[in-house]
């Protein structure tokens, strides 16, 4: 049993290496190093030489897939010992089981095994039928099949005549052909490649216009988008829609005569009849519900896909530093509400103004927003795009020509703001503010810090997909925490600063060492250098291990706790700078910037074998030396800030404008334009070049020059092109 279970993994291992295109070795090391509890950013950050170098994205795919063969794994084995103690395994049955490479594949082989509820053909069996069954099955020339059914009939065990006895074989019969795992899963796959989605619009139900697309709506199963299969699921459980899927009978049937009928069968037409009860009974609509659920499972993770997709460069927008930023959250009836924060992100003054309808308090509204402007220093306002957004913003841009000082604004996607600010967590950070202040507080951090103040938020109260409330939760939380758990520990995060939240997702830690963090600081004041997170109640060596090197200490003890460098290579990073008669010193006063150049003139392989690391784990510490307190997203391109807007009645088919990826879903991007509304670009309208996804060219944050094709003031819909921009379009853009 042993060397079995050996063996196993061992499959396991490889097929992870052969589908992964990794060595067998680097397979091995990535399941040992997840097995003990090693962090996933941990294991793409420190672990380079033990992984090949993988990414934190490639090692999440890893993990995913590994777990599923794991599980694959262990239900054979649960199968194999079921069937075993049954005392029906055959080596053919054995083989067709370690030979299953799905789920779905193993459950058809158990099938004929598993304990049946009550059926017509259990029913028939307990009447003592199965020699009957047994002989159509056999096809025998020689019987006499209703003179066989005569023997079977029986007061004693209900069987009142020979036509009975014949149907209940021929149940048997039938549940015996569904049971067929190699003919289900020829029939599934003719299903998947050749069938047909079908829908029916339920006109009656009130949502029903909704769904008037799919009025009558027929696609073949293979080609249909995952965007699609959602929105007919959705249509479906609304009861607004009608579903079913379709199939050439004909084909399928075909496929059945030819594993159950023999040639020259005496039972031909008698078989040929039971295949079509057991088609049209037992195979197609299990069948179908195992590709409806297929279908779901693939758009599902194809959605949640996109998620990830958008969320990742959402969370790694540039942060604006060492601004002052009013934040602006947008009301008509209760008022605008207003919040000043300084550099770091605290609260400066609060207000609220009353510029939008009903009130229309303008000029009240100007000199509240000036004195606080003039008082603080503002550089910028950041407004939220929810209700009332146009109306502000019309104020803001108004305001902002009438400044004795200059400054912009910036419209900032609003999307979770209110659920942070009804939440536990909003409440303990202002206990005295109401929730729409929080809210203004949320969105001016926003813009100055997107992946600090979006960490609060639950990740799938974000918006940057579709469907997220059909989305199994569990997976989609697990995949965008994922996201969140490799954004953050990818930036670092400042021990002496960070919130509970951010210092949550770091590597190694969790929501109760975080706050012990947070407690020693208010006890003990400035941690000064990475040891003395050994002194925090409940982190380890081993979550110091996964933490250490993505916490960073400003100013501290050693400049070396302002990089990514992890303490465990301090002693290689020290002799890398002796090396080249420099000392930390050096990285303190930024006079290291040649030390790339001086490495690869004296060879990587050599130096790195001289300070006792890999040539990945060099090209690191050389990279953090340079710039220590580095934050990769100071490299993005930053917000844009504007002074004056357009409305969507100002939108005429030509103009030249630029605008904001907000989002990319499967069949296009929504594009920020500064309207209030964001326009569409069609995938059809994105490239020159054939793309098959959006993604592929396009993600959140990047900005794109856009033309208007079309502008549907009734519907607030706005097309928009990418590809058709000419030179001369460029010239004529708004804003030149």
């Amino acid at each position: 049993m042993q060397q079995r279970k050996l063996k196993k993994i061992m499959e396991i291992n490889e097929l992870l290496a052969q589908e992964f295109s990794m060595s067998l070795n680097h397979a091995n090391n990535i399941i040992a190093l997840m097995d003990e509890g090693a962090t996933i950013p941990f294991i793409a950050r420190y672990r380079k030489e033990m992984t090949g170098s993988c990414d934190d994205q490639t090692l999440r795919a890893f993990y995913d897939r590994l777990n599923y063969l794991r599980n694959l794994n262990e239900r054979k084995e649960s199968v194999i010992g079921i069937i075993t103690e049954q005392g029906n395994m055959t080596e053919e049955i054995m083989n067709a089981l370690n030979n299953a490479a799905t789920l779905t594949e193993i459950e058809d082989i158990y099938r004929p095994f598993k304990p049946k509820r009550k059926t017509r053909a259990t029913v028939a069996v307990a009447k003592g039928l199965q020699p009957l069954a047994d002989a159509i099955i056999k096809q025998d020339k020689s019987v006499d099949l209703m003179a066989l059914a005569e023997t079977f009939v029986s007061e004693e065990k209900d069987v009142k005549s020979s036509e009975e006895a014949l149907q209940g074989a021929k149940d048997i019969v039938a549940e015996s052909i569904s049971d067929n795992a190699n003919l289900r899963k020829i029939l599934r796959e003719m299903l998947q490649k050749k069938g047909f989605v079908q829908c029916k619009l339920v006109e009656e139900e009130e949502n029903a216009p909704t769904y008037e697309m799919y009025k009558d709506y027929n696609s073949p199963i293979d080609k249909m988008p995952s965007h699609r299969i959602l929105a007919i699921n959705r249509g479906e459980n609304e009861k607004c829609l009608k579903v079913s899927l379709t199939l050439n009978e004909e084909l399928a049937l075909g496929e059945i005569y030819k594993e159950t009928i023999k040639k020259n069968s005496p039972y031909e037409q008698l078989l040929k009849e039971i295949c079509q009860d057991s088609y049209d009974r037992l195979i197609f609509p299990s069948i179908e519900r195992e590709v409806r659920n297929e279908m779901t499972d693939r758009a599902n993770e194809q959605a949640i896909k996109m998620f990830e997709v958008n969320l990742r460069p959402l969370l790694m927008q540039a942060p604006l530093k060492d601004k002052v930023i009013l934040g602006l959250d947008p009301a008509y009836r209760t008022g605008c509400k207003i919040a000043v924060i300084d550099n770091h992100g605290n609260v400066l003054d609060t207000a609220v103004v009353y510029p939008t309808p009903p009130q229309n308090k303008i000029e009240e509204a100007e000199a509240t927003l000036t004195k606080l402007i003039m008082k603080h220093d503002v550089d910028i306002i950041s407004i939220g795009n929810g209700t009332a957004t146009k109306e502000s913003e019309i104020f803001v841009a108004n305001l902002i020509k009438k400044l004795p000082r200059k400054v912009t604004y910036a419209v900032v996607n609003e999307a979770g703001a209110s659920v942070y600010s009804a939440s536990k967590l909003g409440a303990a950070e202002f206990p005295t503010f109401d929730v729409a202040l929080r809210s203004a507080v949320s969105i001016a951090r926003r813009l100055q810090d997107p992946l600090a103040e979006l960490i609060k938020i639950d990740v799938k109260s974000i918006g940057v997909g579709q469907y997220q409330h059909d989305m199994p939760q569990n997976r989609l939380t697990e995949v965008l925490e994922g996201v969140v758990e490799d954004c953050v520990n990818s930036v670092g995060v400042d021990v002496n600063t960070a919130s509970p939240s951010l210092l949550g997702y770091v590597s190694g830690l969790n929501s109760g060492i975080a706050k012990s963090i947070v407690e020693y600081r208010k006890e003990n004041g400035k941690i000064n250098n990475r040891q003395t997170l050994l002194k925090v109640n409940k982190l380890g060596n081993k979550a110091f291990e996964q933490c250490a090197g993505f916490l960073r200490i400003v100013d501290g003890d050693n400049v070396l706790d302002n990089t990514g460098v992890h303490p465990e290579s301090y002693e290689a990073a020290n002799k890398l700078l002796k090396l080249f008669g420099m000392t930390t010193s050096d990285v303190s006063n930024g006079n290291v910037k040649h030390l790339a150049e001086l490495v690869a003139a004296k060879g990587e392989e050599s130096v790195a074998k001289e300070i006792g690391v890999g040539v990945p784990t060099l090209t690191d510490i050389v990279n953090d030396l340079i710039k220590p307190g580095r934050d990769i997203r100071d490299e993005l391109p930053k917000p844009v800030l504007k002074s004056e807007l357009l409305g969507i009645e100002n939108l005429k088919p030509g103009m030249v404008i630029d605008g904001v990826v907000r989002n990319v879903i499967d069949f296009g991007v929504f594009v920020d334009i500064s309207v209030h509304q964001d326009g569409l670009v069609h995938i059809s309208e994105i490239s020159k070049d054939y793309i098959k996804h959006p993604s592929e060219v396009l993600k959140v944050g990047d900005i794109v020059t856009v033309k208007v094709i079309g502008v549907d003031l009734a519907k607030k819909r706005i097309s928009l092109t990418i590809k058709g921009v000419t030179e001369e379009d460029l010239a004529n853009k708004v804003g030149n």
